[in-house]
């Protein structure tokens, strides 16, 4: 029996969510044991907590099939920063060089982007329908 689209798409969002989440571990592993540096740190943090933040969006989409688009927009969103924001500070911290100019700012807002996106989506599902 094939599944619905928008699920699919739910279960990638999870699947992602767990490729950072296991991201974040190895960068805290690495700040531990290998590399004494609080860019690292902060990388991981925010790795662990978007991947539970996107983790979180794909059960509400599950949940709410209706609004799920919007919470798969913010959860790409919350994704892609993490990967620029966060593999820039880790770049700097093992490399001592950039993922390229900008790559933590633009991945930071793209955060902001994201976290914006999920109160704007929470908020147009309060909104009385009309008609």
């Amino acid at each position: 029996m094939k599944m619905p689209e928008g699920p699919n798409k739910l279960f990638i969002a999870a699947a992602l969510a767990g490729g950072l989440g296991a991201a974040g571990v190895i960068l805290s592993a690495v700040g531990a044991h290998a590399v004494s540096n609080p860019l690292l740190a902060t990388a991981a943090n925010f790795l662990l907590i978007h991947a539970l933040a996107i983790l979180a969006l794909a059960g509400i989409g599950l949940a709410a099939p209706a609004r799920a688009g919007g919470f798969l927009i913010a959860a790409a969103l919350l994704f892609v920063g993490a990967c620029l924001f966060c593999g820039d500070l880790a770049a700097r911290a093992l490399r001592d060089a950039r993922l390229f100019p900008m790559a933590a700012p633009i991945g930071g807002s793209l955060l902001i982007c994201g976290w914006t996106a999920i109160s704007v989506v929470a908020l147009a599902a309060l909104r009385p329908k009309r008609g």
